[in-house]
């Protein structure tokens, strides 16, 4: 099993997942590490950089149209073999591209990466999404 982390410097778990320009990958087998990476992830700044912006279709949310479900999709093809994706924040629109592309996200208040993997790996890592924004 493949675990994402939203990380900017491979230590510390990212508040927004959209910003951060790294995933770190942990790889579990029967509960412990056997392999990590640090991946490149796409982000908003790539695509205000290519000039794509567009407006949202009528009345969506922000994030939760089909054209940002595409962006979110280009930003999960460096994990699409990760089974769990866990950010300190993230919007809408990407937590349900995340489910949607079988990738359960999960939104924590922890901080630190080692701290969230052991949760994890216990089963005690709690999902957040009143923090979803």
């Amino acid at each position: 099993m493949k675990i994402a982390f939203i990380t900017e410097d491979g230590k510390s778990i990212s508040q927004h997942f959209g910003r951060a320009p790294y995933y770190l990958v942990v790889t579990l087998e029967n509960g412990t590490e056997v392999n990590r990476e640090l991946r490149p992830k796409l982000g908003h700044q790539q695509f205000h950089q290519a000039g794509e912006h567009h407006e949202h279709a009528g009345g969506q949310e922000h994030g939760q149209d089909e054209a940002s479900h595409q962006k979110h999709a280009s930003m999960a093809e460096a994990i699409q073999d990760c089974t769990a994706i866990v950010c300190g924040g993230m919007g809408y629109g990407a937590y349900e591209s995340m489910r949607r592309l079988n990738i359960q996200p999960i939104v924590t208040d922890l901080r630190n990466i080692e701290e969230a993997l052991s949760a994890f790996a216990a089963g005690k890592l709690s999902d957040h999404p009143e923090k979803l924004h």
